[in-house]
């Protein structure tokens, strides 16, 4: 199951883990981690450093022989919560936590940088060990990290995402459209304030808004077909500054996740729609604006073939969990522009010690006995990949 080289590193790797995680930084502002990153990075024989951005770093290994280039992907920054896990390496930044693992995905990729080093003169083509900013924070740092040109010449692009919803030593696999696309709309409803007293003298924008609200929650059920999975949420509302005035305005903010591109294209103009309709009816007005998030990560079905065939010979057939769409979204879609590539989700779900709470929360702990499962995948794939008899 587990090479010697991996278990003999996975104290190492622990301690990375720890140690990022006791000092997360925030999407587009992870300074330290990449000076952490490269200050490791520097150790490694063979590597080529890289800092394309202004927070990030590539490294490059070239194998001793001609083949494909490979890029694998490690995001590295975290969230603004407020850790309360009571860790002994908790965060020690007031109100910022890697909530999501991201700290156990730069160590991972950290120790395959280490591993792959040793086996350079095994190797046919190029890795490119991409760490990558703001993951959490569109639009996102690996469109910026493209932009810069890491992926020019990268033949297959490799990621994974811990995850508390499979057990660990599990691998949730999906061949096509893995995660959704996420964007976000703001909705302002005008209308026009006056005293609470004599609200017929008003356009209230709050009543107008809610049911505005109430409409949204019928675009997936009467709009997009029953077969295709999509989301409409309302998450922000703003309105009025006293409670004896009927204010002029409401903000509403809130996000869609969808599959299918052509509802994603077409979801602006019914939101907007709908919106504008109600709030005419009503005597009001609005505002619409839509701003695109990630697309949908698209696994490539032969390198998902390929990976999953890796996968199971490594640690068993019983570690492939087939899974179904995420809904979360994901910016390594925007490396997906350039090649192909596969994106795993990797359990780190273990009910013996407590690690259960969902990402995104103060509580989440993540099962640190995965990071050698996923050390191991990385390592693999890559000799697999870059071995002389590759297909």
């Amino acid at each position: 199951m587990f090479s010697q080289e991996v278990l003999a590193l996975a104290p190492q790797v622990i301690q990375w883990r720890r140690r990022m995680h006791q000092h997360p930084e925030l999407s587009f502002q992870e300074f330290s981690t990449t000076d952490f990153l490269k200050e490791e990075l520097q150790k490694i024989p063979g590597l080529v450093l890289e800092t394309p951005t202004k927070t990030g770093v590539v490294a490059v290994l070239k194998g001793t022989h001609p083949g494909r280039t490979i890029a694998l992907r490690a995001d590295i920054d975290a969230l603004p919560i407020q850790e309360e896990t009571e860790l002994p390496f908790a965060s020690d930044t007031r109100g910022v936590m890697h909530a999501c693992g991201h700290d156990g995905h730069a160590a991972m990729l950290l120790a395959a940088a280490v591993l792959l080093a040793k086996k350079r003169e095994q190797l046919w083509g190029e890795v490119r060990f991409l760490f990558q900013h703001a993951e959490e924070l569109p639009p996102g740092g690996a469109a910026e990290m493209a932009r810069a040109g890491v992926m020019a010449g990268v033949d297959e692009a490799y990621s994974l995402h811990l995850s508390s919803t499979f057990p660990t030593g599990t691998f949730g696999v999906r061949a096509g459209a893995l995660t959704s696309a996420t964007d976000r709309f703001d909705i302002r409803i005008i209308g026009k304030g006056g005293h609470s007293a004599f609200p017929e003298t008003c356009v209230d924008p709050i009543v107008i808004a809610a049911q505005v609200i109430t409409a949204l929650q019928t675009v997936v059920s009467r709009r997009i077909r029953a077969v295709e999975p999509a989301v409409v949420s309302v998450c922000m509302l703003s309105a009025g500054q006293a409670y004896n005035i009927i204010p002029g305005e409401v903000d509403i903010t809130g996000s869609t996740r969808t599959f299918d591109r052509d509802t994603r294209e077409k979801l602006p103009a019914v939101l907007e729609q709908l919106a504008r309709g109600i709030c005419e009816a009503n005597g009001g007005a609005c505002e619409c604006k839509f701003t695109k998030g990630y697309a949908s990560v698209i696994n490539d079905k032969e390198l998902t073939r390929n990976s999953r065939q890796i996968i199971a010979d490594t640690f068993g057939d019983g570690a492939v969990l087939e899974i179904d769409p995420l809904m979360p979204g994901e910016d390594f879609s925007s490396l997906l522009d350039h090649c192909p590539g596969f994106f795993v989700e990797l359990g780190a779900r273990n009910e013996e010690t407590g690690c259960t709470v969902p990402h995104h929360n103060s509580k989440y702990r993540m099962d640190e006995d995965a990071l050698p499962y996923g050390t191991e995948y990385l390592y693999q794939l890559v000799l697999n990949r870059l071995s002389r008899d590759a297909d």
